[in-house]
């Protein structure tokens, strides 16, 4: 896996006399929880946008919502952070031609936000920029708005890969990786 820069905006790991009730609270969490946070026609709209975004760049935007963490991460009191670097690898993210991928990552269980920038773009970024990013997705899941915190953060990825990787005049992006948001 290519090294990578994170912004984090989620809550801390729950220290050991809460492990019982992250551990229920994950489990609580399905893929119901997910449908209900963004319906189909959300993750349409949030798809449209990641394809139009990446007409723009040479870079690859991807979303993945997960309702809880698996067993083994609460067991060890992994945080999101953790998660979201693995499936960063495991969702090759990494593995673009340019080095540009970045993966936005939503835990619903905890309302935990992480964005993953690969080198390419994270030598150009810094992670201040990122904290600022999730600071306004966190107030949109703060209030239930999802989808809305999700289309800021493509916004915001866009707006950073069409800055520092644009297409050449004529030139397509490959689409290295799908534009459709990875429900777990």
């Amino acid at each position: 896996m290519g090294s990578s820069n994170a912004g984090s905006a989620g809550r801390v790991a729950p220290q050991a006399g809460n492990r019982l009730v992250r551990i229920l609270r994950h489990r609580w969490f399905d893929e119901g929880d997910t449908a209900r946070a963004l319906d189909a026609a959300a993750l349409a709209r949030l798809e449209q946008q990641v394809a139009a975004s990446e007409r723009r760049h040479s870079g690859e935007i991807r979303l993945c919502v997960e309702a809880g963490l698996p067993l083994s991460y609460l067991w060890r009191r992994a945080a999101a952070r953790e998660r979201a670097v693995a499936l960063f690898g495991k969702l090759r993210v990494w593995d673009t031609e340019h080095n540009n991928g970045v993966l936005v990552y939503l835990l619903l269980a905890e309302h935990a936000i992480e964005i993953v920038a690969d080198r390419g773009l994270a030598r150009h970024v810094p992670p201040a920029h990122w904290t600022e990013v999730l600071a306004g997705m966190r107030e949109a899941f703060r209030a239930g708005r999802f989808e809305a915190g999700l289309q800021e953060a493509v916004k915001a990825v866009d707006a950073m890969l069409a800055a520092h990787f644009p297409l050449a005049a004529g030139a397509a992006n490959p689409n290295e990786l799908p534009d459709a948001a990875d429900l777990r």
